[in-house]
């Protein structure tokens, strides 16, 4: 199993950034896929979580309404469309495939590694 995020980088407040995970050495269709990010000093927090059965999707609340999670099977890659960037959005983005989205953050197996995300002006 290989997951390699992509796609981050530095922007303004206010502004959109998209994040690619490529995942390889297992068919994405059958698993769940999440995001997760973790800034300086504080806990992991999963922004996002998508079904393999039926697509729905899951958002922390801080990130509602502003971050969209996609999943293109085809190319074995899920995305993580984020607007509205806030400085408290800066992190280090991780994907990880989690056994369900039901699954606790501590109990996860597989992850990649992470794209930073800077929100500053």
């Amino acid at each position: 199993v290989q997951l390699q995020a992509s796609g981050g980088g530095l922007v303004q407040p206010g502004g959109s950034l998209r994040l690619s995970c490529a995942a390889s050495g297992f068919t994405l269709d059958y698993y769940a896929m999440s995001w997760f990010r973790q800034a300086p000093g504080k806990e992991r927090e999963v922004v996002s979580c998508i079904e393999s059965s039926d697509g729905t999707t899951y958002y922390a609340d801080s990130v509602q309404g502003r971050f969209t999670i996609s999943r293109d099977n085809l190319k074995n890659t899920v995305y993580l469309q984020m607007n509205s960037l806030k400085p408290e959005d800066t992190a280090v983005y991780y994907c990880a495939r989690p056994l369900g989205c039901w699954q606790s953050i501590d109990r996860y197996d597989y992850w990649g590694q992470g794209t930073q995300v800077t929100v500053s002006s």
